[in-house]
């Protein structure tokens, strides 16, 4: 592999780009003729600092999470554009001496400004990101690193360091992000050794591996998997590209002419997130890395972000916190509350409104609507929900009280984003138009089928498992749907999660339990009923008190429900289902077959 070397070097594979598409800065990005992530950073930076001007005074990235802690080693509290390029350049240099193309890098570390440089800087030396979730099992660690044989393992402390030690071969290379005792190398320490300085290099040119090519493999991302173990999903550099153009497309309507401010919490090793981070590079933005998910609503305040990307469980539990907020108030505040909800409503599904209402409108804008904006900063464009299917009541509600939320759909299988709802046609039973950059089709059974550049390369050393789902270059998703006369998708059903009752008919438990958990009082659930004349339901609650109240809201909801659909009697639990006891993946979807492993015997004496 060659070293990173000053760009006259034309031996490098590191040199100087002489594409067009860095002659004028000023020029619309054209993804499509981009070669590879790397090569995306690289010419944003071109493109917002011709020669470096002012690239140091510009703020990129910001760890919310180091702010009170000065004496810590995890670095800065915030990076400019100029200190991300220096540090993307002298570690490519570092690793570029180690690996080879094609080899795997573990990166296992929280969100951190270190994990978007560490990203850049594998694949710029020729490696392959392998991100992992900080919260998967000791079997899922050792599996992984077995599966994919890493030549390099980037970890953010000893605490990570701990969790992987017993599985890494002894030749492995460890780099650790802040610094602890042992043989370890630190990060910083590579930093300062530098064997050059290149913020003072008197060379504009930028310095990247210009051999990568759009169909090379970029990273491999495991899913979390409910059940057996993680599949090993390879994406491309243009698999990624694809789907930041298709995202552009719709983020663009958002900022205009404003330099967006992301707030990033979900783990960049999820797909969803890890594609987010090339987004937010396209854009030109500034992105706040959140303390935990516990302090999202202060860091909101603090970060004021135009736009923020997360999963249904988060709107979920924003849907009831505000819920249960609203149903508080009494009087004035309560009429004015219910005429947002339903005014808001209204314009969400672009029905007129009377002149009346229009007044009544604009008091809910200004009593209502500002306010809770500004509880979330008061800059926000949209929240972008991903990751699963988000509940069409909690859609509705958040869209119209003035926190505008986009559905997408998508899959780690396809870089991940296939489609998404579009600001202004938001069709929130929906999750929009796909991207132009890929085909969507709908086979005979019903099953979503996914075609173009973002669909991955395959499952990593898993050939069957990789022709089981891409077939004739059509990825088969698992997801039922159908496309609407709008030509937007419409999720309706989990090929594998369908629970099939003893009349042969096709239940969504998904489907059902999002609607149980629009109860203030519930806060998990999971639907049973399998070969079963009837469905049954194990509840998350804090306490047996609630019993009464969830009977209530049983009643009524079954009402709505159609009758093979209706929940005939439920267990109450206190313990909830968490990444930590197993029973929810890294993304937040529940182990089904984890849950049922303790509790089957609970939900069978129901029948």
């Amino acid at each position: 592999m060659a070293e990173l070397v000053d760009a006259h070097d034309s031996k490098s594979c590191f040199a100087r780009s002489e594409s067009s598409i860095l002659s004028s800065p000023t020029k619309v990005m054209e993804l499509n003729k981009i070669n590879s992530l790397v090569e995306l950073f690289f010419i944003k930076y071109e493109e917002k600092f011709p020669k470096g001007a002012k690239a140091y005074e510009e703020t990129f990235l910001v760890s919310l999470k180091n702010k009170d802690l000065p004496d810590t080693n995890s670095g800065p509290f915030t990076y400019s554009w100029g200190n991300v390029d220096t540090k993307i350049k002298i570690l490519s240099n570092y690793l570029g001496k180690i690996i080879s193309k094609g080899d795997r890098c573990i990166l296992l570390s929280e969100n951190r400004p270190e994990w978007l440089i560490s990203d850049i800087a594998i694949m710029n030396a020729g490696g392959v990101t392998v991100p992992l979730f900080t919260t998967y099992s000791e079997k899922d660690y050792e599996y992984i690193i077995n599966n994919c044989e890493p030549k390099v393992c980037i970890v953010s402390n000893f605490s990570q360091f701990e969790k992987i030690k017993n599985d890494i071969k002894e030749n492995t290379i460890v780099i650790s992000m802040d610094k602890f005792d042992g043989e370890i190398e630190f990060l910083e320490n590579i930093f300062s050794k530098a064997e050059y300085n290149i913020k003072t290099s008197t060379e504009s040119i930028k310095f990247y591996n210009n051999n990568l090519r759009r169909n090379d493999l970029a990273c491999i991302i495991y899913t979390s998997g409910t059940t057996g173990n993680p599949k090993g999903v390879m994406l491309s550099h243009g698999g990624i590209l694809s789907n930041c153009e298709g995202a552009q497309e719709i983020l663009d309507t958002l900022v205009k002419n404003k330099k967006p401010v992301f707030l990033t919490w979900l783990p960049l090793s999820h797909s969803y997130e890890h594609t987010v981070q090339y987004v937010q590079i396209l854009l030109g933005a500034k992105i706040y890395y959140a303390e935990s998910l516990e302090k999202l609503l202060p860091n909101m305040a603090l970060a004021k972000p135009t736009i923020m990307t997360a999963v249904p469980r988060f709107y979920q539990n924003l849907y009831s916190k505000i819920f249960l907020n609203f149903s508080k108030q009494k009087g004035f505040k309560k009429k004015l509350i219910e005429n947002t909800i339903l005014i808001g409503t209204k314009n969400l599904n672009n029905q007129e409104l009377s002149f009346k209402e229009k007044i009544i409108d604009f008091f809910c804008e200004i009593l209502v609507r500002k306010k809770i904006k500004k509880q979330f900063g008061g800059e926000l464009k949209a929240f972008v929900s991903g990751g699963g299917a988000l509940d069409q009541k909690i859609g509705e509600f958040l869209n119209s009280i003035g926190l505008p939320t986009l559905q997408g759909y998508g899959l780690t299988e396809t870089s991940p984003v296939v489609s998404c709802n579009i600001p202004g046609k938001i069709e929130i039973e929906t999750v929009g138009p796909p991207f132009k950059t890929n085909k969507v089709k709908i086979a005979d059974d019903g099953e979503i089928l996914v075609k173009g550049e973002n669909v991955m390369l395959g499952y990593w050393n898993m050939k069957k498992e990789t022709d089981d789902i891409l077939k004739d270059g059509w990825l088969h998703t698992g997801d039922i749907g159908e496309i609407t006369n709008e030509g937007n998708l419409k999720i309706t059903d989990r090929k594998k999660e369908i629970i099939v009752n003893l009349g042969g008919d096709n239940i969504s438990p998904s489907k059902i339990e999002n609607l149980l958990c629009l109860n203030e009082k519930i806060k998990q659930s999971l639907v049973y009923g399998d070969k079963k004349t009837y469905l049954v339901a194990l509840i998350v609650t804090e306490s047996e008190e609630n019993k009464k109240e969830i009977e209530f809201y049983l009643e009524n909801l079954n009402k709505s429900l159609s009758l093979i659909e209706k929940v005939k009697k439920f267990k109450l639990i206190k313990e909830e289902f968490t990444i930590e006891n197993g029973m929810l993946t890294p993304t937040l979807k529940l182990k089904r077959k984890k849950i049922l492993e303790k509790y089957k015997k609970d939900l069978e004496k129901l029948y």
